[in-house]
């Protein structure tokens, strides 16, 4: 048998033996989400799909297919999401998700005529799919390489684009046995990424259709300061002190913080927006608090100005709290969870501190680099950092500073996109 032959066979071989791992895996959430909420919501979400398509999109509509993740991927891609409905008003917009973090949230958002859960990534689903959506143009935001769907859209010649994509070198495509995952990236027409570290590890392995674009965050987040971000009890809470917002906490984060929070001067307030609103949590965390402390949801029955410490128990409010920190802490990256989004507290131009865990996100890296975030590992650093920033008002202005700007330097990412989607003679 010659050489080729035998790569056709085993790259056979590697796509059925990846078509019953994802059957077994589908059959294990479905026995996982009789105890999880959240893997509940990933099972029951799927099982509508069809028939939301079937309800929101006709078969003579035209559509453009978006594949988030999660909420964070799909913030990534709204600033393409607008710039598509005013090229081509005329298209209707699904959008997909992954993770139930993400559609639970925008289930509803005004952006797309259709929001639903991503099914399976099974050839049957990914034929049912596509058909029942059949695309115009795909984008996936940043990642997820599902390679039966990429293999129906290649099959279909959907034009198909990475946007914000960001690759690592111990990932999959880059290894000796990596040839079928390799094989499902030839689907993408074009690779916009983040860093040029990406691009060099795709043309290590024979991909040269890649632009350097950068992250279409920084065009989401820039606009944010032109908006109305006006908070009246936020306001009302700060008044005249000094603001640390800390954003998308976890309790990792919240127990490094509460040395700090607990021992900080009187001139300093605390606005705390846990990532996940859950009641016994917050009020296991409220208890260690030995500042005046308030709930949002029971602002109306204070004066809140007379607290020290204000957790936010619902969601939606943190881009414009951001807005009223002099101080940004954001969550995610003292744990495994996941470093949140800094972008947001820098367009305000808001020093930052994170935790430790945020070597795969080159924002992060960047911005450290540039002096315009701090990363912390443990509570003693943490107070010894945030009472820097509070004492030293030429470090904490500087350090904004310094934020600010980086965002200012890093938009384009969407234009670049766009001017691509004006321009593909498959389009």
């Amino acid at each position: 048998m010659k050489f080729g032959a035998i790569i056709l066979v085993f790259l056979h071989a590697m796509h059925t033996i990846y078509n019953l791992l994802i059957h077994f895996v589908s059959f294990g959430l479905r026995i996982v989400a009789l105890f999880s909420k959240k893997m509940k919501l990933f099972v029951n979400g799927r099982r509508n799909v069809y028939e939301t398509l079937q309800q929101k999109i006709s078969t003579t509509d035209k559509t453009i297919w978006f594949h988030c993740a999660s909420l964070g991927e799909f913030e990534q891609g709204v600033p393409i999401m607008e710039a598509i409905k005013n090229l081509k008003p005329d298209h209707k917009i699904v959008v997909s998700f992954f993770s139930p973090s993400g559609y639970e949230i925008k289930k509803n958002t005004p952006l797309a005529d259709a929001v639903v859960y991503l099914p399976m990534d099974t050839p049957s689903n990914a034929k049912k799919f596509i058909s029942a959506v059949h695309p115009s143009f795909t984008f996936f935001v940043k990642y997820e390489f599902w390679p039966n769907y990429l293999f129906e859209l290649q099959k279909r010649t959907v034009p198909t684009l990475l946007i914000s994509g960001v690759f690592r070198g111990d990932q999959i495509f880059f290894k000796s046995y990596g040839g079928f995952m390799k094989r499902a990236l030839k689907s993408f027409d074009h690779f916009f990424l983040q860093e040029e570290n990406s691009e060099e590890l795709l043309k290590s392995i024979g991909f040269t259709n890649t632009t350097v674009s950068g992250d279409t965050r920084f065009d989401r987040v820039s606009h944010q300061i032109e908006m109305d971000n006006t908070l009246k009890f936020a306001e009302e809470f700060k008044g005249n002190s000094l603001c640390i917002v800390c954003g998308s906490t976890w309790p990792e984060d919240e127990a490094v913080l509460l040395d700090y929070i607990n021992s900080s001067p009187e001139n300093v307030k605390f606005i705390i927006a846990p990532h996940k609103i859950e009641a016994d949590k917050i009020e296991d965390f409220t208890k260690r608090i030995v500042k005046k402390t308030v709930l949002h949801s029971k602002i109306d029955e204070v004066n809140i100005s007379d607290y020290s410490v204000l957790i936010i128990d619902c969601i939606g409010l943190l881009s414009k709290l951001y807005s009223y920190a002099d101080i940004a802490y954001v969550g995610g990256a003292m744990g495994k969870t996941g470093l949140h989004n800094i972008l947001e507290p820098a367009t305000f131009g808001v020093p930052i501190v994170i935790g430790k865990n945020f070597q795969e996100f080159p924002e992060a890296k960047r911005l450290r680099d540039l002096a315009g975030l701090f990363s912390i590992s443990n509570a003693a650093e943490c107070t010894e950092i945030l009472n820097k920033l509070i004492l030293n008002d030429s470090l904490r202005n500087k350090t904004g500073m310094i934020a600010g700007h980086f965002i200012n330097k890093n938009t384009g990412a969407t234009q670049k996109i766009i001017d691509y989607f004006k321009t593909d003679p498959k389009k």
